[in-house]
């Protein structure tokens, strides 16, 4: 697990290491900036699961079209472990099939 102190630093990170998984807090150094980081990971080519974790419950900054999927909250957990768990096999499962599909299986 690595972590960035900045969406900055976080953008770097994606287009040096490939990540199966990238968790962003939605409120960072400005209050779009977690929406960067993910918005960013999603272009990358090797398509990691994304998600934002957020302690607000009225989601504040959100995007009206976002997922709301998407958003874990830290509060419980065991929910927490579940729904990073979810989102992984999910990426696996989506990436399974787009290899498939380019082997023409």
């Amino acid at each position: 697990m690595e972590s960035a102190a900045s969406a900055a630093e976080a953008v770097g990170m994606l287009e040096e290491s490939e990540y199966a998984l990238v968790l962003s807090g939605l409120q960072m150094e400005s209050p779009d900036s977690g929406l960067k980081v993910i918005a960013h990971a999603r272009m990358m080519d090797y398509k990691p699961a994304t998600a934002l974790v957020t302690a607000y419950h009225d989601d504040i900054g959100i995007p009206e079209n976002w997922p709301k999927s998407l958003l874990i909250s830290p509060e419980d957990v065991q929910d927490l472990l579940t729904q990073v768990a979810s989102l992984i096999s999910n990426r696996a499962t989506r990436r399974l099939r787009r290899e498939m599909v380019l082997a023409g299986v």
